[in-house]
């Protein structure tokens, strides 16, 4: 789980060892498939007219990215232990919430980076105006956030549980 603080990215050793494996990948094995296919469609000849050579080539830049990005995440990252199940909304803690306090109107949603967005759960980040408006309340506190729109929501915290991913 993280929390972005400036340019300092919290992780948990999990999260730090799941990133470090990904850029160790972009940046050894598949650095050397994608040069194979790209010296494969530069083979085929013509590079104006080569629809593989042009899609490798993007490929390669996206990769290259995301090498970056990871590259910078893992510099400034602080490594600790995953939150508390203190019932205190934090940035690694699976939330829900009740909107306008009807229990029948939820949602259940992950407090993290955007590097953790997964298809299992969604993901709001520590920055976001409902993450701003939730973060540090306690399960039974009633919170306010901004809706794009200038108004404000409220909404009334149900739970929040470490996230077990």
């Amino acid at each position: 789980m993280t929390q972005t603080s400036e340019n300092v990215t919290w992780l948990t050793q999990a999260s730090y060892n799941q990133l470090r494996a990904e850029l160790d990948h972009l940046s050894g094995p598949a650095r050397v498939e994608i040069a194979q296919k790209i010296e494969a469609a530069r083979e085929e000849g013509d590079l104006k007219e080569n629809g593989g050579y042009h899609a490798a080539k993007e490929e390669q830049g996206k990769q290259e990215l995301r090498v970056r990005q990871l590259t910078q995440l893992l510099q400034n990252a602080k490594v600790g232990e995953a939150p508390e199940d203190n019932g205190i909304v934090e940035p690694g803690m699976v939330v829900t919430i009740a909107f306008d306090g009807d229990e029948d109107d939820t949602l259940t949603f992950l407090m993290a980076s955007r590097e953790y967005a997964s298809s299992d759960i969604e993901t709001y980040s520590p920055q976001s105006p409902l993450g701003v408006g939730v973060n540090g309340k306690k399960v039974g506190d009633d919170a306010e956030y901004e809706l794009p729109n200038g108004k404000t929501a409220m909404v009334k915290i149900l739970a929040a549980k470490p996230y077990q991913g």
